[in-house]
């Protein structure tokens, strides 16, 4: 895949290496502003198990 990004960029290795760098921000902006806000509610981080109540007990606990 990444031969084939390489191959069908324009210009010389400098210009297709900053044509990349700027592929890959644009992927990590997308990422951030599209395919993550979109993924975070069917994700389980603020399922809490732990109730607020339990204090802890036992010599663990010292």
């Amino acid at each position: 895949m990444y031969g084939w990004i390489w191959r069908h960029l324009p210009g010389n290795a400098w210009v297709k290496a900053l044509l990349s760098l700027l592929l890959v921000f644009l992927v990590i902006y997308l990422l951030f502003q599209h395919i993550f806000p979109w993924a975070e509610p069917l994700l389980p981080f603020n399922d809490v198990t732990v109730d607020e109540g339990m204090v802890p007990t036992g010599r663990a606990a010292l």
